[in-house]
């Protein structure tokens, strides 16, 4: 049987893709989580992992090097999906020494780790190595739609440490002929997505208002960004082909929806899906804007669709009723949030 090896496993994207794997395949899913990961998003999956029945979780840390051997020495996996990192490129700028720590550094640990038992001949694993769309950073209107071979301009430290860990990627695929593929996906989001995402704070602060916990005023940041929106759910399907269909080591590819509006365009559509969306109002609050932003975040995705035949099949008005409705069912259990 195969073994998937997910490095944040816990998070909105990791925990999907453990549900795309127990549906589509018959591997075991290995998730390596810290000891102090929140488990909201793989609840359901807590009675396999206490029968031992299929998905199994480890205790590891980026940071510790230590710790990635010991995992990988006891998983042997077939297929890493690294997708654990420090991910908000809002608290990067209030954190940037530890950004760049865990998502460069902590990449090198992973990889050099695997590099132990690769060389051994223990193992010789598919490697899907996550970096991000925000790594082109400010990018010029006359070079959109992106493509893969567009230069960095990284426009916060989360940016620049995605940067440091495309680069790894294909450095370990490129001098080690291990079999890394590196993805930058763009925009991504769906049920489980942190609420310190737009579209999910946005989707928190209206079932707020409707359940009558906050005053009915949507406080937001910088509505004029341009984004192209993927479902999490067609991401995770198109990292499973990523690994699977002719990987070819040290390639990178952009992965993104196909539906482009600016971030206010988007809030406008989640307000009108509720009941209450004629007493919703819009403040910009300075404490949710970036010192400076990427603004023109829109794919060209024809790579990776020529090489693997993927397509999105979520719709834009689908993920945000889905992430709306996700919102509204968090917010009936009676839980705090904080104002975020």
């Amino acid at each position: 049987m195969k073994k998937a090896l997910i490095t944040g496993i816990t998070g909105m994207v990791g925990s999907h893709l453990a549900d795309f794997l127990l549906e589509n395949t018959d591997w075991e899913i290995h998730g390596m989580c810290r000891w102090r990961s929140p488990l909201d998003n793989v609840e359901h999956l807590i009675p396999m992992v206490n029968k031992k029945q299929r998905v199994f979780f480890h205790y590891g840390d980026l940071n510790d090097l230590s710790s990635l051997i010991k995992v990988i020495d006891s998983v042997k996996p077939d297929y890493v999906f690294h997708l654990a990192a420090q991910s908000y490129p809002k608290t990067s700028f209030d954190s940037p020494l530890e950004t760049l720590n865990t998502n460069i550094l902590g990449t090198a640990n992973l990889l050099e780790a695997l590099r132990l038992f690769v060389e051994k001949g223990e193992i010789d694993p598919v490697i899907h190595v996550c970096s991000s769309s925000e790594v082109f950073g400010r990018v010029p209107k006359d070079k959109v739609p992106i493509k893969e071979d567009e230069s960095f301009h990284p426009a916060s430290p989360y940016a620049i440490s995605k940067a440091g860990t495309d680069l790894l990627g294909r450095y370990y695929g490129e001098a080690y002929g291990m079999r890394t593929v590196t993805t930058r996906m763009f925009t991504h989001t769906g049920p489980r997505r942190g609420d310190v995402f737009a579209e999910s704070t946005f989707a928190k602060q209206i079932a707020m208002i409707e359940a009558g916990l906050q005053e009915p005023v949507v406080k937001v940041g910088n509505l004029n960004s341009l984004r192209t929106f993927a479902d999490v759910r067609d991401a995770v399907r198109a990292y499973y082909m990523l690994v699977t269909i002719n990987p070819i080591p040290g390639e990178y590819y952009n992965i993104g929806g196909s539906y482009t509006c600016t971030v206010g365009e988007m809030l406008d559509y989640l307000i009108s899906l509720s009941p209450v969306k004629d007493r919703i109002k819009v403040e910009v609050d300075p404490n949710r804007l970036r010192p400076i932003d990427a603004d023109l975040q829109i794919p060209d995705t024809s790579k990776f669709k020529r090489h693997t035949g993927w397509e999105p099949i979520y719709t834009f008005e689908e993920t945000m009723r889905d992430l709306l409705n996700y919102w509204r069912e968090k917010i009936k259990k009676g839980k705090i949030y904080l104002d975020r």
